[in-house]
């Protein structure tokens, strides 16, 4: 059985202190599974902890970070990248990722860090919302993206996805883009 990712490098962007652990390590872990080489990438080197305690060790500080050799680049969710959503390095990575024609990932929260890097403008996406919180959902819109309510969606190279609950769903879905763009 041939592994589709083989060969592969994928950057996985946390923050280096709350993230979500099961959308990174499900994701992360179907990503694996498929062959593909992930590296971890955040503000800081060293040992990043998840929500729930998981550890992630960090492979490159986003200010280093470089898309060249990459085939996507996935923005992982969690209160910690709710607070990082201006951050002007993880912003500059997104955009270098659409610029380079690369596949972009976020989940969770992460796709109001890329509306707000102006990438969404038209695009069909979903993003993280609860009945108390839909400050993301209004990020979208603002930023001009078609919010749609659903687990995961794929508009061209972007995919999209909810939240931890869909941490798979998210990971095969970036998994299938790849795969078609390498047939």
């Amino acid at each position: 059985m041939s592994k589709p990712l083989e060969g592969k490098n994928i950057a996985m962007v946390i923050a280096f202190r709350d993230f979500s652990d099961p959308e990174y390590f499900i994701s992360r872990n179907v990503l694996l599974g498929a062959g593909a080489k992930v590296i971890t990438v955040s503000s800081k080197k060293g040992l990043a902890i998840g929500v729930d305690g998981g550890e992630a060790q960090v492979n490159l500080i986003s200010s280093e970070f470089k898309v060249e050799g990459f085939e996507a680049v996935v923005f992982i969710g969690g209160p910690g990248m709710g607070g990082k959503l201006d951050d002007e390095g993880f912003q500059k990575i997104a955009k270098e990722t659409v610029e380079a024609n690369k596949v972009l990932g976020a989940i969770c929260i992460a796709p109001a860090l890329l509306a707000k890097a102006g990438l969404l403008s038209g695009k069909k996406v979903t993003v993280w919302s609860d009945p108390l919180d839909k400050s993301a959902i209004k990020i979208l819109k603002e930023e001009g993206a078609e919010y749609l309510d659903e687990d995961v969606v794929i508009d061209g190279k972007i995919v999209t996805a909810s939240g931890p609950m869909v941490a798979k769903k998210f990971g095969q879905a970036l998994v299938e883009v790849l795969t078609s763009l390498s047939e």
